[in-house]
């Protein structure tokens, strides 16, 4: 679905206050792609994953919404016809980079519906390996309980390497460098905002680190750019000088970046986490 903009506390880009309040959509495509203008072709800033919910505070005659994600404050314009009413609360959430729903019980239909990890499902019941869901019949083992948490997000990040790089992108079909944090960071149980401005204020604290002090989870950013750590050597980021989801020595990409013009602005670290406690 389309068309979203961002929103903070001191900066609502909205004819309506951030106390506003409308009537509650959800996402029903796999991924409403958001942008800031009413037109199929606008520019795309960001995507809402199915289940995600939306304030919608306007319907226009030509079939758009101005609303508000739930998750992350964006606000903007998206198509009517990608929401729904709210239907049963999510129960589980992709946990697989990718999934299809079938409409029946059987994995030799034609899928009707795929969805991106991070998108929420209602399960209703389980059929031998697949799991019920309004949007179709789903492999439960694509699924986790909407509680779950992943240990590592860096790890989460990595298996969208090679995914194509999408300005605005969210999913496994294209995604963009705060994207890339944001869905990595939110299967981890960490609140992320959407760009990488805002990121770089609000998580972690700013440490001295350059290639070769840098540690796991290290978010390195740039004006308008991101990349995390996988270890003191090397980054996984989506960016468009690969065109994709990859993963290079530090040294080599903050080089090519400084030639293009820009520095590294901060490094910022998360709070270590609380081991889990033992099964």
């Amino acid at each position: 679905m389309p068309i979203w903009r961002r929103a903070t506390d001191e900066r609502l880009r909205s004819p309506h206050d951030a106390g506003a309040s409308g009537p509650r959509g959800q996402a029903s495509a796999r991924a409403a792609r958001c942008g800031a203008l009413r037109r199929r072709h606008a520019p795309l800033d960001t995507e809402a994953l199915r289940g995600e919910l939306v304030t919608v505070y306007e319907t226009t005659e030509e079939g758009w919404c101005w609303g508000q994600l739930a998750r992350d404050g964006y606000v903007g314009w998206l198509p009517a016809n990608a929401l729904a009413p709210p239907g049963p609360p999510a129960t589980h959430v992709v946990s697989a980079l990718r999934t299809l729903a079938f409409p029946g019980p059987s994995i030799k239909l034609p899928p009707v519906a795929g969805f991106s990890l991070g998108c929420r499902l209602a399960v209703t019941r389980t059929e031998g390996p697949l799991a019920v869901t309004p949007a179709g019949y789903v492999p439960a083992c694509h699924l986790a309980p909407l509680a779950a948490i992943a240990p590592d997000f860096v790890a989460v990040a990595e298996r969208f390497v090679d995914v194509p790089y999408l300005w605005g992108g969210k999913t496994s079909l294209g995604i963009d460098c705060s994207g890339l944090v944001q869905v990595a960071l939110t299967a981890a149980g960490i609140a992320c905002p959407r760009d990488s401005d805002m990121q770089e204020k609000a998580l972690g604290a700013t440490v001295s680190a350059g290639p070769g002090d840098l540690r796991r989870g290290d978010l390195v950013f740039w004006k308008g750019h991101v990349a995390i750590a996988r270890d003191g050597a090397t980054l996984v980021h989506a960016n468009a000088f690969h065109m994709a989801v990859a993963v290079e020595p530090a040294a080599e990409a903050i080089a090519r970046i400084a030639a293009g013009g820009s520095a590294v602005s901060a490094v910022k670290r998360l709070p270590d986490r609380p081991a889990p406690p033992p099964a």
